[in-house]
């Protein structure tokens, strides 16, 4: 790659471009139903509510394009924030980068106990994180019994805000979780598209034998594929506490399913070996704009959970490229019809 290629600017696949055109449209209408949807303030908040999400999605991205499938992530990120807070109260208290570094720590583990599952025992991916799925928060219910953590260390529940402007609406404020969603996005977009275990992730998912025939090493591909999940995971379990304050281990249950429906609507097959950072960014922005949206409008929430059930019909439709089947036959039918 020479230096006029590096600099060149990413090329935007179709479905980012149809998603950007559906956020677009999904912004217009809100700002003309109601009165606060356009504002910096409206806009800071969603921002600052989606980082969690996003940093969930990024981990996602990565075991789905090589191949596998996650639904235990989100309570994986539910037991990391207790175990984090175990440890912390036993080292004294702790600091922002004890947190992390055991997060991360923590998070890996969990995740490369699927890996470890999928590879050497030859299950399913998604049989092997239903299965870890109950395990996990089972287990967290069972040895919690389900109390919440609310006495925190100071630097971990004190808001950090990094950029804060006043309006008329109040005060806008961007906040800790973004600036680490940030960092969360471009490690993985490093990750895949700057180093050579990331091709190798994107080979495994498209042609898993082929690979294997390349001399990739599928184990070790596994155990970074989920590992890398787990230890997004586990930082975003960080930073949803210190957003909410407080632990509580069903904050994040049900997460899963929202940001797999973002991540494969964004472009990301289900059968591994393609996706993008930006399109599972817009997918996931596309749902949080949709809840935000709905509740600006007063509508009840169950009306998102529908919405994001037929998300994820729509997503794996797309993700299986039926509608490049069906544009296809659109067009095959047009030529047929101007042949005669």
């Amino acid at each position: 790659m020479n230096k006029r290629d590096a600099l060149r600017w990413p090329r935007i696949e179709s479905t980012e471009k149809w998603l950007l055109g559906v956020i677009a449209a999904l912004c217009v209408f809100l700002s003309l139903t109601t009165d606060t949807f356009l504002t910096l303030v409206n806009f800071a908040d969603i921002l600052n509510y989606s980082a969690v999400s996003i940093i969930f999605a990024a981990g996602l991205l990565v075991v789905l394009i090589a191949g596998g499938i996650d639904i235990s992530f989100a309570v994986a990120a539910s037991v990391v924030q207790y175990l984090v807070a175990l440890t912390v109260m036993q080292l004294g208290g702790g600091n922002w980068a004890v947190g992390f570094v055991l997060a991360t720590a923590y998070g890996f583990c969990l995740g490369a106990i699927n890996g470890a599952l999928i590879h050497h025992l030859r299950i399913i991916s998604i049989i092997v994180t239903i299965a870890t799925f109950n395990i996990y928060f089972g287990g967290l219910m069972y040895f919690t019994e389900g109390r919440s953590i609310y006495f925190l260390p100071d630097w971990w529940v004190d808001r950090v805000i990094v950029l804060e402007h006043e309006t008329a609406m109040g005060y806008a404020e961007i906040t800790l979780p973004v600036v680490v969603m940030v960092v969360a996005v471009a490690l993985t977009w490093l990750l895949l598209r700057r180093l050579n275990v990331g091709r190798q992730l994107f080979a495994m998912g498209d042609n898993p034998e082929g690979a294997r025939r390349l001399g990739i090493n599928i184990a070790a591909m596994h155990y970074l594929a989920y590992g890398w999940l787990g230890a997004m995971a586990g930082i975003a379990g960080l930073m949803q506490a210190h957003y909410a304050q407080e632990v509580v281990p069903n904050a994040l249950y049900g997460r899963e399913l929202e940001v797999l429906a973002a991540v494969v609507l964004g472009g990301a097959r289900l059968g591994g070996g393609r996706g993008t950072l930006l399109g599972a960014v817009l997918g996931l922005m596309l749902i949080t704009l949709t809840r935000n949206g709905l509740t600006l409008m007063g509508i009840s929430p169950y009306a998102f959970k529908m919405i994001v059930g037929g998300i994820i019909l729509v997503a794996i439709a797309l993700s299986n490229e039926g509608m490049s089947m069906l544009v296809e036959r659109v067009r095959s039918a047009r030529l047929a019809g101007g042949s005669r």
